[in-house]
């Protein structure tokens, strides 16, 4: 059987979630590599206020990642209901029953 385009949308954008948070998780821990100089150490950047104000920690590199990931979730997001809602109209158009004389 043929997978419609909305399965697939969907599947996507499900995927699309799980990968742009691994990626910021992977980006948050690995931005701050330097200790604190109040504490002495290391923090992950969730709970670092200053990295959390300063973009100077995520590489361009990661910030195309990033920007690429959420572009292609986002669009897929759109697209997702637009193509079950015509899905269902194919689906209503094929299955309509045209009353009185059929084939006669």
């Amino acid at each position: 059987m043929k997978k419609r385009l909305s399965s697939i949308l969907r599947s996507i954008v499900l995927g699309g979630l799980v990968a742009t948070a691994a990626a910021r998780v992977l980006v948050l821990f690995t931005a701050s590599p330097v200790p604190d100089p109040a504490s002495g150490r290391t923090e992950p950047s969730l709970f670092a206020p200053v990295i959390s104000t300063n973009w100077d920690y995520i590489t361009p590199a990661q910030a195309w990642v990033l920007i690429v990931l959420t572009s292609v979730t986002l669009i897929c997001v759109v697209a997702w209901p637009i193509a079950a809602w015509m899905e269902r109209r194919a689906d209503a158009d094929a299955n309509r029953r045209i009353f009185g004389r059929q084939g006669r």
